[in-house]
C-alpha cells in the first residue's frame, strides 16, 4: 500500500464544498478541510502502487472545478499507533 498526502490550493468560492468532493474519489482515504497553512484541504490518499497516486491526483483530484494547484508528498514509512497496537493482538491475553 503506497500512502501520499495531497495539499489542496481552491478557489475562494470552492473551498465550503471541494472536500465532500475529493473524499469520493476512488483511492481518497480521507479528506480535511484545513486553515492555517499551505493548503485549504488536505487528502490522504491510499493506492496499491505510485501510478494509483498519479490517477488519483491528476485524473480525479486536479480535474475537479474550484482545485488551483495540488502539491504530493509521497510517504516512504507510515507509522500510527494502531498499526503498532495490532501487531502485538493477542500476546499476552
Amino acid at each position: 500500500m503506497v500512502t501520499a498526502i495531497v495539499l489542496i490550493e481552491a478557489t475562494s468560492e470552492a473551498i465550503a464544498g471541494l472536500a465532500p468532493q475529493v473524499a469520493a474519489i476512488a483511492g481518497v482515504a480521507e479528506a480535511h478541510s484545513v486553515a492555517g497553512g499551505l493548503a485549504d484541504i488536505v487528502a490522504v490518499v491510499k493506492v496499491n502502487d505510485h501510478d494509483g497516486i498519479a490517477r488519483v491526483v491528476t485524473e480525479g483530484i486536479s480535474k475537479l472545478d474550484g482545485v488551483a494547484k495540488t502539491q504530493t508528498l509521497i510517504a516512504f514509512r507510515s507509522f500510527s499507533e494502531a498499526e503498532m497496537d495490532a501487531g502485538f493482538d493477542g500476546f499476552g491475553d
